[in-house]
């Protein structure tokens, strides 16, 4: 990950984004190849490995365990509902700039980002032109998480079932923020959750029993609703996607889109100190919807293809291989 670019390499890459010819061959809409593999963690709930083709490499694991409910002392809410909690570690070997404590604001920045598009049931942003990104990163709105809280509670105001995901930045090459988050939908697809019996033990008292049966398992409802993130970064008067690291640091001004299948938009992060024109800010949502809908489409129908081969192998008695974060 370079920290420093000439103006000559700078001069390059701006007139390049201007031509609509990036320094790699990609036009402005261009995403590199997305590679995905499901399953790789045999101890974990669910898990999943994004590498885009040449750069960043993130492993995503999701861990299901019971804990108590976490309930508002003032409003009373979430007595009913389960937990989701999220962190982002990039690990030293990935960029020099990682290395000591040189990531912990990004590793800060991107699981408070991930808590608040992913735990949060609110309603979408239904109007862009009503919704002003603040400076700061701080979204207008939660968002909407998508996944169903409400079915992770097992008794309510006592238990549920706590999801703990968790992403490791391997490699980094650009654009971490969409990796970090299309590996979190994958392996919240592959997560199975085991299913529960509760016990009316009368005078308000309740137990239950957690199933170990390997094949009675709940997915995670909501995933199909579950948002992505589509980084737009603006470099002199266009906006591109999946920056690499040198057009990163052309970037004046960067925007986060959040969206979900149906192209809600769920959330949005605006980044770096320089601004945005309204009519290009429209412009940027819009498109960041746009692209967010097709991507994910492309990316269930990845894990839909995945999953199914790998039941066909399991039927037809072959072993399931998975090559994992030792792959290269």
């Amino acid at each position: 990950m370079p920290s420093l670019i000439s103006p000559s390499e700078r001069d390059y890459i701006l007139k390049g984004i201007e031509c609509n010819i990036r320094a790699d061959g990609r036009q402005r809409p261009d995403y590199r190849e997305v590679i995905l593999e499901t399953g790789v963690i045999s101890q974990t709930s669910g898990s999943a490995r994004v590498r885009l083709a040449g750069g960043t490499d993130v492993l995503v694991s999701v861990k299901a365990d019971i804990g108590p409910v976490l309930v508002d002392p003032e409003t009373g809410e979430g007595a009913d509902k389960g937990q989701i909690i999220c962190n982002v570690e990039c690990a030293p070997s990935a960029s020099q700039q990682f290395e000591g404590r040189g990531a912990d604001e990004l590793n800060n920045e991107l699981t408070q980002m991930m808590t608040r598009f992913l735990s949060h049931n609110t309603t979408t942003l239904s109007t862009p032109s009503s919704t002003t990104p603040s400076s700061t990163g701080a979204p207008n709105n939660n968002g909407a998480g998508g996944i169903n809280l409400s079915k992770l509670c097992i008794i309510p105001g006592e238990q549920c079932w706590i999801l703990y995901v968790d992403a490791l930045v391997l490699d980094y090459g650009g654009n971490l923020v969409d990796a970090v988050f299309m590996g979190t939908r994958a392996a919240i697809f592959d997560t199975r959750i085991p299913k529960t019996e509760v016990q009316d033990l009368g005078d308000g008292n309740f137990d239950f029993e957690v199933l170990d049966d390997a094949e009675d398992t709940e997915v995670v409802e909501g995933r199909e609703d579950m948002p992505i993130c589509i980084t737009l970064n603006k470099i002199g008067a266009r906006h591109i996607v999946d920056a690499s690291p040198l057009e990163e640091l052309c970037t004046e001004a960067k925007l986060v889109v959040a969206v979900n299948r149906s192209g809600e938009l769920c959330g949005l992060q605006k980044g770096q100190d320089g601004g945005i024109e309204p009519s290009l800010l429209l412009e940027m949502i819009q498109f960041g919807k746009t692209l967010g809908q097709t991507l994910i489409k492309q990316l269930d129908a990845k894990i839909k293809a995945e999953a199914e081969a790998d039941t066909i192998k399991r039927q037809n008695g072959q072993p399931v291989v998975k090559l994992g974060f030792f792959a290269q």
